[in-house]
Order: structure tokens, then sequence, then C-alpha cells
């Protein structure tokens, strides 16, 4: 793999972001150092839509889900690269990456490979993946899986951008641009090799099961007075059905 990955560096612009909290890992191979592998698995920022979240052009919310960077661990497939700090813009649908927590610090995105795997601090691995959206649109994004076995539990955090609105007349005030959050959730069961979206409502999860666990997961739920309708009931389900696997 390491002399794939060689011939299949590309060479890379860099840009500058602010981290809010300082710090520094020891990375293996460095985002600055001559690791090949690791280099492959970065390339530059979008340039052109991170400035929608400069602060200067008051726009309410955020296009990140952390504007701290986190520590990270990377992987492609199942070989470790390195320590890295990491924050994810779910507008541009990029994780940017730098080597180390200070201001100023060089910052690139890592590569939407579905081999990379960005295991977060609290151990859930963020991946870019293709799944089915609420639509049935097949779409590519980043993914945090929360729950795995036979029944794996994804989330995807998108952000959507509105426009500035200037003000109509007296009664109706101008409005800022702003980013606005959403959570999905993605169910993946085991045989079907597909990621559907799974809504927070009963019928709709149980659509999503084979037919031979409905009944069982019907009285499970009834049993145990489950919340279908916020992600916590979802995860006693799934850590049931995992359970029984």
């Amino acid at each position: 793999m390491k002399n794939i990955l060689i011939t299949l560096i590309l060479i890379f612009t860099f840009s500058s972001s602010f981290a809010q909290t300082a710090g520094t890992i020891h990375n293996v191979g460095g985002i600055g150092g001559t690791s090949a592998e690791l280099n492959y698995l970065l390339g530059p920022l979008n340039q052109k839509k991170e400035k929608l979240s400069e602060k200067e052009l008051g726009i309410i919310g955020s296009a990140y889900t952390s504007e701290v960077f986190l520590p990270g661990k990377l992987f492609y497939g199942d070989e470790f690269e390195g320590n890295v700090f990491y924050r994810y813009n779910a507008y541009n649908e990029e994780i940017e990456v730098s080597d180390v927590n200070l201001p100023g610090a060089t910052t690139r995105t890592l590569n939407r490979d579905k081999k990379i795997k960005l295991i977060s601090v609290n151990g859930n691995s963020i991946q870019f993946k293709t799944f089915i959206d609420g639509k049935r649109l097949t779409q590519n994004g980043y993914l945090t899986q929360l729950r795995a076995g036979k029944y794996n539990v994804f989330k995807r955090v998108d952000v959507k951008y509105t426009q500035s609105q200037s003000a109509q007349n007296s009664f109706i005030p101008a409005k800022p641009a702003r980013f606005t959050k959403f959570t999905q959730y993605y169910l993946e069961v085991e045989g079907k090799n597909r990621l559907e979206e799974l809504e927070l409502s009963k019928r709709k999860l149980l659509k999503l099961l084979p037919p031979e666990v409905v009944d069982d997961v019907k009285a499970f739920i009834k049993e145990n007075n489950i919340d279908v309708k916020n992600e916590y009931g979802v995860f006693k389900i799934i850590e049931y059905l995992n359970g029984k696997a």
C-alpha cells in the first residue's frame, strides 16, 4: 500500500486557521513531516467556501460542529498514520487537520477517501461514506459511527447556509445570513450493504429492520417504555439487537 500511496502524492497548498485552545500532540510521520502515507491523506482547504464562515461577515451560527480543534487518531484502513487535531466544517463537508493546536498553525483537509478513518477522542469512527437519504437519493458525506455491531448507527451533521435579506418595509426587518445545523441518523444492517436514513420514529425504524426481528423489537419497546423519538431510545434498541446477534 505504501508504494501505491507514494505515487499518489500531490503538491498541496496551505492555509491558516485559528484554534481556541493550545497544545501539541506527538505525530507519527507528522503532517508537516516526510510521511508519504500521511501526506496522501491530506489536501488543500476549500478557500472559496471557507470564506463564508468568517465572523466579520456577520453570519449567525457556525459552519463547524466544533469551533475548537479536537484530538484524534488517523488511520488508512487498519494502518495507524498519526495523531492529529481536527475540526469538521459541516457546510463544506471538510475535516480540517493540523498536527499542532496553536493559533496560525498550518491546516489542511482530509481527502475524501473511504479508507480513511478518523477516530475521535471518545472513540467514535468518522468516515467518508455513501448513504441513502430520506428522499431516497444516494449521497456521499462524512458520518460518525455511534453504535457498532450487526446493526450500526451513524450520525451526520449537515449545515445549511441562508443568505441575508434586506428589510422589505418598516414591518419586516432585515434578516442576517445564518448557518443552521441539522442532525440525521443512518442505519446499516449486516447483509444489506447499504446505509439508509433512520428517522426518529417507531414506524420508520421498524421498516428498516429485518422482518424476523420486528415483533421482538415491538415487544421490547412496549416493555421498556422506550421513546423512539430521541436518539437515546434508538440506541437502547440497537444495543438490545446487537446483544442478541
